[in-house]
């Protein structure tokens, strides 16, 4: 059995491991894929396969960012089928914001007890390291309320929750996200999880005001880092990995917050961050993984094979340049587009196979 361990990801990066976020596209090779979303057993052979494809031990779930939302909802009595968008308008009583919170067993979707049971599926192949995946609480906090910028905003200038309900439902809403998220890891643990890739986009500054952060605010620190950093006790204190993933537009000291102080075992950065740069700000045993520019790869306007070769030769001449740990990979998941599934692949292809300039 492959035993999590932060020596595990260097040694991958040593050797010069390249893979995608890719179980999307191995899924729609199904010929019913929202069946096998909800039938662990099939998924976890997707989940396989897609491992063995590109050549890696590590075994990630779908990068699916519902599931949280769906479980927590579905517990507060809302239909499955208005879970995406239904949000919260108005603080909640105390006596109902407990019951969401209290650690319990979870009601889970069909579609989070078929991603745990396909973890369990790949724990069982000794070659293979299971790897859960879920949202972060701060992204998760920002899809429970139809306009979260106004109250993070109001958050920030000072305004506390007893002056403002917006302000209110905001810090209600976050902390049901925390919940919901540390119920789902305990579960993914439960059925095998190694390691789980936490991902937080909306932590970036598209939501958080890089000028109130210089003039003192504490908002990234009260709503980014404190949520995770006690999600990553709960990984720790299992024995389990934290790959943390952050594919929004971040600033450099987001960055050295992330890398140093919960210090995922891996950090994946999106496209808009020079990794070589950003190298100096991560501890030599967090090993970068990404970043190239997979959010275009099924056009071949904004990103030809020949500029896929070249983004993957500049970024592994630079990274060993600099000599830190790296992985190369795609800045995000790679999601299966019907009417261009061979450009995709194409590109994913000439991405593992592009030969280094010495």
């Amino acid at each position: 059995m492959i035993l999590p361990h932060r020596s595990l990801y260097r040694e991958l990066a040593a050797r010069g491991l390249r893979m995608p976020i890719g179980a999307d596209l191995v899924l729609h090779e199904e010929s019913q894929p929202a069946q096998v979303r909800h039938n662990g057993t099939a998924l976890g052979r997707v989940l396989e396969r897609a491992a063995r494809r590109w050549h890696t031990p590590l075994a990630l779930s779908l990068m699916d960012l519902r599931l949280e939302k769906t479980d927590l909802l579905t517990a507060a009595g809302v239909s499955a089928a208005d879970t995406e968008r239904h949000h919260f308008t108005a603080p909640l009583e105390e006596t109902a914001l407990e019951t969401l919170c209290a650690d319990r067993a979870a009601e889970f979707c069909p579609a989070s007890r078929a991603r745990d049971q396909a973890l369990a599926y790949i724990a069982s192949r000794p070659d293979l390291l299971p790897v859960g995946m879920a949202i972060g609480p701060f992204s998760l906090a920002t899809r429970l309320m139809a306009d979260p910028i106004t109250p993070i905003a109001m958050a920030g200038a000072g305004v506390e929750a007893q002056h403002s309900d917006e302000v209110r439902l905001w810090w209600q809403c976050l902390r049901m996200a925390e919940a919901a998220i540390a119920r789902s890891l305990r579960s993914q643990m439960a059925h095998g999880a190694r390691a789980v890739l936490i991902c937080e986009p909306a932590a970036c500054t598209a939501f958080i005001s890089p000028r109130q952060i210089k003039t003192g605010s504490k908002l990234f620190e009260h709503l980014v880092m404190e949520p995770n950093a006690r999600l990553k006790a709960i990984l720790d204190e299992a024995g389990c990995d934290l790959i943390f993933h952050n594919c929004g537009h971040l600033t450099g000291a987001m960055v050295q917050a992330f890398a140093q102080r919960l210090h995922p075992a891996v950090l994946s950065l999106g496209g808009s961050r020079k990794l070589w740069e950003d190298a100096r700000l991560v501890p030599k045993d967090v090993v970068l993984y990404g970043n190239l520019p997979s959010r275009e790869f099924y056009s071949d306007g904004a990103m030809p094979v020949e500029e896929v070769v070249r983004c993957t030769r500049e970024l592994i001449a630079h990274m060993r340049a600099c000599g830190h740990p790296h992985i190369v990979g795609t800045e995000c998941d790679v999601l299966f587009v019907p009417e261009a599934q061979e450009p995709i692949r194409k590109k994913i292809d000439a991405m593992m196979t592009a030969q280094s300039v010495d």
